[in-house]
C-alpha cells in the first residue's frame, strides 16, 4: 500500500529510465552489506514453507525470477534474494557494449498497465559484465541466468556475423564459468537487423553453431509472442532437435499496439515493444499450446503480464515451470513477489 499509494505516484512523475537507474544504483549499494540485505529481507523476503524447485538440475529457492531487461549489467545479484526472488536473468548481454537506442527508451503507459520498451540492448558488453559478476559475493542458492543477444550495431547485421556475435558471448561465459543457465534471446526487435533468427532455417543455423561450444549448463531460447502458432511451432520443432536446448522462455515483448487498453497512450511514431498487461494473454496461450505440443519434460519459463498473484498462477496452470517478471513489480511494488509466493505456497499445500 505504501508503494502504490505514496511512492509510485511520486516516481511516475519522473523519467522512467532515470528512476530505473536510481533503483539499480541503490539496490547495488544495499546489496553490498549483510545488514542492509537483512533489513530488506525482513520487509520483502519470503518466510514461508519450502517452495524450492529443481529444474534441469538447477535448484531455485523460489520459482519467481527477475526477468532479463532490468539488471542488464549484472549489478543486483546481491540484493535480489532479499526480495524473494529465486534467481535473476542478467542481460541481455552482447559481445560488444551497446549504448542503446535513442531516447526515450522507456515510456510508461499507465492506463494500459504497460511500458513501451525501446532500450536497444543497452549493456556494458559481456567481458565487462563477467568481471562485475566475479567481483560480487555469491549469495547461496540464488540462481544467476544470463540472456545473450547479438550486439545492436551494423557489424552484427549479416547473418554469419550475428551468429559469431552470439558465439563470442556464449563462449566467454562458459570459459569463465559465469551463470547457472543461459538464454539465447532471438526475439529483440528493437535493434539493427530486427528478429533475424525467428525463422526456422536461421534458428537452426544459430543453434547448430552454438552447440559446437562446450557447455554443461541448461540453455533456453527466448521466444517472440507475435508469431502465428504455425510459425511458433516450426521454431519449437527446430529447438527440439537439439538436446542441449532444455526449453523456452515465453516470451518477449508484444509488438501489437492494438492490444493496449488505451491505444492513444502509445506515441504514434515511437518504436518499441509492450511489456506488462498486453503480454499476458498471448504469452499464456502460447505456454498452454507449447506444453501440450512438447510434453511434460520440456522446460517452459513463463514471462509477460504477471501483474498479480492470480496472473502468476495462470502461467503455472498453463504449464510454466518457473516465471519471470519485471513490469508487475514496477506497477505493484516489490511486495508483489512475496504475494505471489504466498499464493503459490497455498496452492501447493492444497494440492498435497
Amino acid at each position: 500500500m505504501f508503494y502504490k499509494n505514496l511512492l509510485k505516484p511520486i516516481l511516475f512523475r519522473f523519467n522512467p529510465e532515470k528512476v530505473h537507474d536510481f533503483f539499480v544504483m541503490n539496490g547495488e549499494f544495499l546489496g553490498r552489506y549483510e545488514f542492509t540485505r537483512e533489513i530488506i529481507s525482513l520487509i520483502y523476503g519470503y518466510k514461508g514453507n519450502d517452495i524450492s524447485k529443481t529444474i534441469d538440475g538447477v535448484k531455485y529457492r523460489t520459482p519467481v525470477i527477475l526477468s532479463a531487461g532490468f539488471d542488464y549489467n549484472g549489478q543486483l545479484t546481491e540484493i535480489l534474494p532479499s526480495l524473494g526472488f529465486g534467481g535473476e536473468e542478467i542481460g541481455s548481454v552482447t559481445a560488444r557494449s551497446c549504448e542503446g537506442n535513442a531516447k526515450p527508451r522507456l515510456t510508461r503507459l499507465p492506463r494500459s498497465r504497460s511500458i513501451l520498451v525501446n532500450k536497444g540492448l543497452r549493456n556494458d558488453g559481456v567481458d565487462t559484465i563477467i568481471r562485475r559478476i566475479k567481483s560480487k559475493s555469491r549469495i547461496p542458492d540464488f540462481v544467476i541466468g544470463i540472456s545473450i543477444a547479438r550486439t545492436n550495431d551494423e557489424k552484427s547485421v549479416p547473418i554469419q556475423a550475428g551468429i559469431e556475435d552470439y558465439m563470442y558471448s556464449f563462449r566467454r561465459l562458459n570459459e569463465e564459468n559465469i551463470g547457472d543457465y543461459y538464454t539465447i534471446n532471438i526475439s529483440c526487435p528493437n535493434s539493427f537487423g530486427g528478429e533475424a533468427f525467428t525463422t526456422s532455417d536461421l534458428l537452426d543455423r544459430l543453434i547448430s553453431s552454438i552447440s559446437t561450444i562446450p557447455c554443461n549448463k541448461p540453455i533456453y531460447i527466448k521466444m517472440p509472442i507475435n508469431l502465428s502458432w504455425e510459425d511458433f511451432r516450426s521454431l519449437l520443432d527446430i529447438i527440439k532437435k537439439y538436446k542441449i536446448i532444455k526449453g523456452v522462455i515465453i516470451g518477449n515483448l508484444n509488438k501489437d499496439y492494438s492490444s493496449l487498453d488505451m491505444q492513444k497512450e502509445a506515441p504514434y511514431n515511437f518504436k518499441g515493444g509492450l511489456s506488462g498487461k498486453p503480454c499476458a494473454h498471448p504469452s499464456t496461450l502460447l505456454i498452454d499450446k507449447t506444453r501440450e505440443y512438447c510434453g511434460k519434460d520440456f522446460t517452459i519459463i513463463g514471462c509477460g503480464g504477471i501483474m498479480s498473484p492470480d496472473s502468476a498462477m495462470e502461467k503455472f496452470h498453463a504449464g510454466a515451470n518457473l516465471i519471470h517478471l519485471i513490469t508487475g513489480m514496477i506497477y505493484e511494488g516489490p511486495g508483489l513477489v512475496k504475494r505471489i509466493l504466498k499464493k503459490y505456497q497455498c496452492e501447493k499445500n492444497a494440492s498435497v
